[in-house]
């Protein structure tokens, strides 16, 4: 594969991205549907050169050779340009380009007669430009303008229907929180440029990514450097990831269109901080401070965001939390140290949770609403949506055969083989968000398709004001009970099949003829040394057992209602479970009020007035008074001037004979 047509993978999504910007919306806008097929077409192009990629990258390590582009120098430091082209970067790029695809196709029926058409199409080409510059930077500086560019499109995407104050609202905080994270992504920057000179000992750069794993390969870099440069890049991939604690802007990131959240906060952005751990891994590899800290982070990740799934009534809402919760699963195989099993989770993942989202977008289209109390009996109505969505249902609560079982289970072994204290209580924790998993999505299920229609919602007898910001514009609230329009559904079915087969043929821990065993694994290690453990039947039995045992519960909860909810709710901690643990009110009302707010800005805003403006408006005053005084020595007498002259002549001379 020549380095151009790696690049194209790239550049064609921003070539849409300006053509739909500077031509089809300022002078064709009448003729805005050209935006989703210009966008579709340059997104299948990226697609078709990303199988391509997948398949050289696969028979040819020799990818990582392609030398990068000099840029700009600073003293004894060069800033460089290129393609870091290999297996982890072809399968990105597979998952990046093959869900947008699938979902700029879904959009066209999604957003169909909204008036920001062409805006929507113009910024998701952005998105999935910037994305698949992540993907592909050989450099760390390079990977961060992307990671920023990602976040710029996200909070674009979120806030796309800026006239709803909700919308606007979480686009800026999922922009702060982020850029919380991304704090620590710069002070990990910083830390390599001051480790600059073990690189340059060696010819290094220390901002290359290939030279970093030269220098850890060749144990240059000190335990307490890569615990420290670790630390701050964990910090930007658990803001990105949404991660514990800094997960609160992944469900109000919902306010966006329902394919926004598909693409970005099921399959990609979201699996950014996935990606970059996976891609600085050997960093993290030598500090084992970091891999420990990941592994309670996932784990009490897995924990919070299912407990909150579990009392949602905003079906995007339960798939948000399910999101969170899944990527604490990819956190804490990453940091067991399950390179393989991680990233085969993210692949799984992106088919079945953006096939979640597509057919939450069906509902909300058919009944005017996300809330499942206003929903039920969809089922007859949405045959091939209700099917779609317990295939996904089924693969994100891990039963066999579905393709979440085998990511699952492939992690769970993982952290089961552990040998310390650590290993066992995060398994412990991980096997309740097992059953809290099953529980949850299948609840959703239940609340939305069997039962009977409860008539949608009446937006003027809400709950409360607030409550009519949470639904989508486009569909003017109005409710069309029927299945979903061809476009809309087309895009699901190869989801849909992937949910079922792609964790058995992608990584089976069986030999399946010419396929080996864990192939997707160990072509992740790219020829290094790779141990995978063979299947645990009573593991795979047990977390079963788990899920299935989370399935029947809510059947006997949601669907025959012999058990009714209130009897197994703990009210108290309902309510802190219902409440978000608080979270939210520490950011909005401690953090950002009290210390921020009252705090931090009060004293700026004191300093400002107090201290700068009083320095600065007594230097005026001095010099204003000043100036009188000297304005009286300014009489235009000449004889006066004499006199002075001739009195300073004396002062002068007499220093002059007493102290020569």
């Amino acid at each position: 594969m020549n380095e151009i047509y790696a690049w194209s993978i790239f550049f064609i999504p921003v070539i849409s991205f300006l053509f739909i910007g500077l031509i089809i919306r300022p002078f064709f806008n009448k003729h805005d549907y050209l935006s989703g097929y210009i966008t579709i077409f340059a997104v299948g192009c990226s697609l078709l050169l990303s199988f391509w990629a997948f398949y050289a990258t696969s028979t040819d390590h020799d990818f990582t050779s392609w030398t990068s582009y000099h840029w700009l120098e600073v003293n004894d430091l060069q800033i460089r340009i290129g393609l870091l082209m290999n297996n982890l970067t072809a399968i990105m790029l597979i998952v990046v380009t093959g869900v947008s695809f699938l979902v700029q196709i879904y959009s066209q029926g999604y957003m169909k007669g909204d008036p920001g058409y062409s805006r929507y199409y113009a910024v998701m080409s952005l998105f999935t430009a910037s994305m698949i510059g992540l993907v592909i930077a050989s450099s760390i500086l390079q990977l961060f303008v992307f990671w920023e560019l990602v976040g710029l499109s996200s909070y674009l995407l979120i806030g796309f229907w800026f006239d709803k104050p909700s919308a606007s609202r979480a686009a800026v905080k999922a922009f702060l929180v982020t850029r919380l994270g991304d704090i620590g992504f710069i002070l990990a920057i910083l830390l390599l440029f001051l480790n600059r000179s073990v690189f340059i000992e060696n010819d290094l750069n220390p901002f290359e990514i290939k030279d970093i794993y030269a220098v850890v390969s060749m144990n240059e870099l000190s335990v307490n450097a890569a615990t420290l440069i670790s630390l701050g890049l964990f910090a930007g991939a658990a803001g990105k990831s949404a991660q514990f604690p800094l997960h609160v802007w992944l469900p109000d990131a919902m306010e966006g269109p329902t394919p926004v959240s598909a693409l970005i906060h099921a399959a990609t952005m979201v699996a950014a901080g996935i990606f970059l751990i996976g891609r600085m891994f050997p960093v993290f590899v030598i500090a084992p401070i970091t891999m420990q800290l990941m592994m309670m982070i996932g784990a009490i990740t897995i924990i919070i965001a299912a407990s909150m799934g579990m009392v949602m009534n905003d079906i995007k809402r339960v798939v948000a939390y399910s999101t969170i919760s899944q990527l604490g699963f990819m956190v804490l195989a990453l940091g067991v140290g399950a390179y393989g099993a991680a990233f085969f989770h993210l692949f799984n993942h992106a088919f079945f949770k953006a096939l979640l989202f597509l057919g939450a977008g069906n509902v909300s289209h058919a009944t005017g609403t996300f809330n499942m109390r206003y929903m039920g009996g969809l089922r007859k109505i949405q045959p091939i949506t209700y099917l779609l969505f317990i295939v996904a249902s089924l693969s994100l609560s891990g039963i066999f055969p579905f393709a979440g079982f085998w990511s699952k289970d492939l992690i769970l072994a993982e952290v089961y083989h552990g040998s310390s204290a650590l290993h066992k209580v995060t398994m412990l924790l991980a096997l309740i968000g097992v059953f809290m998993t099953a529980f949850y999505i299948f609840r959703a299920l239940f609340l939305t398709f069997h039962g009977s229609f409860r008539g949608g919602i009446d937006l003027e007898k809400s709950e409360s004001n607030d409550q009519k910001d949470k639904y989508d514009i486009h569909s003017d609230h109005s409710i069309h009970l029927s299945e979903a329009p061809k476009v809309m559904l087309i895009p699901m079915i190869p989801l849909g099949i992937l949910a079922i087969v792609s964790g058995f043929l992608v990584n089976s821990p069986f030999h399946l003829g010419p396929i080996s065993a864990h192939w997707f694994s160990r072509l992740l290690m790219e020829g290094k040394e790779f141990h995978a453990h063979s299947i645990d039947y009573i593991l795979a039995l047990t977390s079963t057992a788990i899920a299935v045992s989370g399935i029947l519960l809510a059947w006997l909860v949601y669907d025959l209602k012999v058990i009714k909810p209130e009897t197994l709710t703990f009210q108290p901690l309902y309510k802190i479970v219902h409440r978000k643990y608080y979270m939210d009110d520490l950011y909005e009302n401690l953090v950002t009020k009290r210390i921020f707010v009252d705090g931090i800005f009060k004293f700026f805003d004191w300093l400002d007035r107090v201290i700068v403006d009083g320095v600065v408006d007594g230097i005026g005053w001095f010099g204003r008074n000043t100036g009188k005084l000297f304005v009286k020595i300014q009489s235009g007498q000449v004889q006066q001037y004499g006199m002075m002259i001739t009195f300073g002549i004396a002062i002068i001379s007499l220093f002059y004979f007493l102290w020569r």
